[in-house]
């Protein structure tokens, strides 16, 4: 084999976020968006990247100056991906790698992650290394810590493993969750809010109110391990107060904003059985769950807030060859 083509899915937050960062559970699907990526083996020892949707064209360099800088914007997750992949099973020759994606980086949907998971499938196909799921796992998430220097790999599992997934942090659990169905609606804010900057603010809030913090981390994993349940049974009510109780918790911890609000209460004044923030929190997207009935009327009262609908699909299929 001289060339393989993958694809690994974006993921979409539907309970834990910001506690799963201190070790707590989390539940996160995976989403129809997905970014592909093909590997061609070349004779040269060189590192080349194609990635137009970033800007990038043809960065090339030697296998022995991975990792070194200088290291080209938005390459980095893919070059260190390549590198760790060869750290742990040394290959002659180079690597081509070309990328694109359906799916905008602006929404928050984890597109360094799936470059990082469909990098080391990838590799892993194109030189025949048989790895396991839990493999793929762990040297896409040592990518997004060499490169990030912090994250609780929950986007990496998203794509690795697909469908929707209890998750704590690091890895320590990945359990998929039995479910077919998630009448999940996702609105966009327009607003690109910054993930550090927004962890960094939670945790000078911990470092003043360490105990009140601390409390609702542990409560929201409670949240966490009823909304369990409640998925893999299908009680879509008790889904949507758990989705309302986990809101109010993201609000105390300040990542909420006038906007987020807006869209999330105009979601269920529409007849949702609940909305929260997903992802970091401030911009980024919210999501409701509603029945069919009701699906239209959701969508067009988040619009009259000011909301952009992004029509996506949950619980997809992980990191896959493409033919």
């Amino acid at each position: 084999m001289s060339s393989i083509k993958v694809s690994a899915p974006a993921k979409l937050m539907l309970f834990g976020e910001h506690s799963v960062v201190h070790n707590h559970p989390c539940i996160v699907t995976a989403v129809d968006q997905r970014l592909y990526l093909e590997a061609e083996k070349i004779i040269e020892p060189t590192f080349v990247l194609d990635a137009p949707q970033i800007g990038i064209k043809n960065y090339t360099k030697p296998i022995v100056k991975l990792r070194k800088n200088p290291i080209k914007p938005g390459a980095a997750f893919v070059e260190f991906a390549v590198s760790n992949f060869l750290r742990s099973h040394k290959q002659l020759g180079g690597i081509r790698i070309k990328t694109k994606s359906n799916f905008s980086s602006k929404f928050g949907f984890g597109s360094s992650s799936a470059a990082a998971v469909a990098t080391i499938a990838a590799l892993s196909k194109l030189y025949n290394v048989a790895l396991t799921k839990k493999q793929i796992f762990d040297l896409a998430y040592m990518t997004v810590l060499d490169v990030q220097r912090a994250g609780s790999g929950f986007d990496v599992a998203a794509a690795v493993y697909g469908g929707t997934i209890y998750f704590t942090t690091g890895g320590k659990q990945i359990i998929p969750l039995k479910i077919t169905s998630l009448p999940l609606i996702v609105g966009y804010t327009g607003i690109k809010a910054s993930t550090t900057q927004i962890l960094h603010q939670t945790e000078e809030k911990e470092k003043k109110y360490p105990k009140l913090i601390t409390t609702i981390y542990k409560n929201i994993e409670e949240i966490v391990d009823e909304a369990k349940t409640a998925l893999e049974k299908k009680n879509w009510k008790n889904v949507g107060d758990l989705m309302n109780i986990n809101q109010g918790y993201l609000e105390a911890l300040g990542v909420s904003s006038p906007k987020l609000s807006a869209m999330i209460y105009a979601a269920r004044e529409a007849g949702a059985y609940g909305a929260k923030l997903s992802g970091a929190g401030v911009g980024d997207c919210m999501i409701a769950l509603g029945n069919h009935n009701s699906k239209f009327i959701i969508q067009n009262s988040i619009k009259g807030t000011g909301g952009q609908i992004i029509n996506v699909k949950v619980n997809e299929p992980g990191v896959r060859v493409e033919k």
